[in-house]
């Protein structure tokens, strides 16, 4: 008996072998007719997953959508059609490490890259003499202002803004609240890679959970989706890489702030105010305070973290009243 540790180590092994080399769930078909729908082009190397939809014609405005974290561009899925009948071409991508992009490792993600990514989408496309508007959400709206300090600097030439619209992102560090998780896998390199490995669908669900709203929880097929993108290409395994994000943003506060609050295209902030990520009032009060020049949307009280899938046609009345006042 004194050996039983010895018992036990052998039938949780291979029950922890079987568990790690669990196949990643296999397309929806909302998420398979997404995929089928869209394009990659190779970025230094890596493909990048990207959709291009013509829609309305009579106009030549263009709008290029940018995911949160960990997600992926299908968080644009409610509101694409309606986009479509505004916009003459809506793009979206995943961003490298995301979605059905392609996601290195080991490899050091960074804003600045994943501004290089949209910037070559930008000329991959062919729009580099286009004025272009940004709808961001989360991690994107970090993207955004790194872009936004590019074309404000005039540093690459490659993206001209014409408008910027951000949704709950966690712009600045002082009013930002990441989840435990994100804490523990972004800062801690001995439980990182454990941790990214453990993490399962039962895990996930619950964290993104917590982020939306008591009324506004996606469906289980929902979350599986999400889930899904997650999996796709053992992503799960460089969400702790991807994470450095939220250090970047504290390092380089000045930089992005400073592009938001100095800028003079339109600006326009739309705002899940029951967001835990990035509190009420705290987060709003301060944004109003530092971006004077922007208009800001505050949804329904019980909107949160994800407002475009929490409340899209309240998301979409929001950027169209923006995005039609110049």
């Amino acid at each position: 008996m004194k050996e039983w540790w010895i018992h036990v180590g052998l039938i949780c092994i291979p029950l922890v072998a079987v568990y790690l080399h669990i196949p990643p769930p296999q397309l929806s078909p909302g998420l398979q007719k997404w995929h089928s729908a869209g394009e990659s082009f190779s970025f230094r190397g890596s493909k990048i997953f990207y959709r291009d939809s013509y829609g309305a014609l009579g106009s030549s405005d263009v709008v290029i959508l940018l995911h949160g974290f960990p997600t992926s561009s299908f968080d644009w899925n409610k509101i694409w059609e309606p986009l479509t009948q505004r916009f003459h071409r809506v793009i979206a991508l995943d961003f490298l490490g995301f979605g059905f992009s392609d996601k290195p490792r080991p490899h050091r993600y960074s804003i600045f890259e994943q501004a290089s990514v949209v910037e070559a989408l930008v000329v991959h496309l062919g729009l580099t003499d286009q004025r272009v508007n940004l709808l961001s959400h989360d991690y994107g709206d970090t993207v955004a202002l790194e872009l936004l300090y590019r074309s404000d600097q005039n540093r690459t030439g490659h993206l001209t803004i014409n408008s910027l619209c951000l949704s709950n992102g966690g712009i600045f560090p002082e009013t930002h609240y990441p989840r435990l998780l994100q804490t523990l896998l972004k800062d801690s390199s001995f439980l990182s890679p454990l941790l990214t490995r453990l993490t399962n669908y039962m895990l996930f669900s619950k964290g993104i959970g917590d982020v939306f709203g008591p009324y506004t929880q996606p469906t289980d097929a929902e979350f599986w989706d999400m889930w899904t993108g997650v999996r796709f290409n053992d992503g799960n395994l460089v969400l702790d890489s991807i994470l450095q994000y939220i250090n970047q943003r504290l390092k380089h506060r000045e930089r992005w702030v400073g592009a938001l609050t100095s800028t003079f295209i339109p600006l326009h902030m739309i705002y899940g105010p029951l967001d835990p990520v990035n509190p009420h009032p705290q987060f709003i009060h301060l944004y109003q305070q530092l971006v004077q020049r922007s208009t800001v949307t505050v949804l329904d009280e019980h909107i949160s973290h994800y407002p475009q899938l929490e409340d899209p046609t309240g998301f979409l009345n929001a950027y169209f009243n923006f995005i039609n006042s110049f």
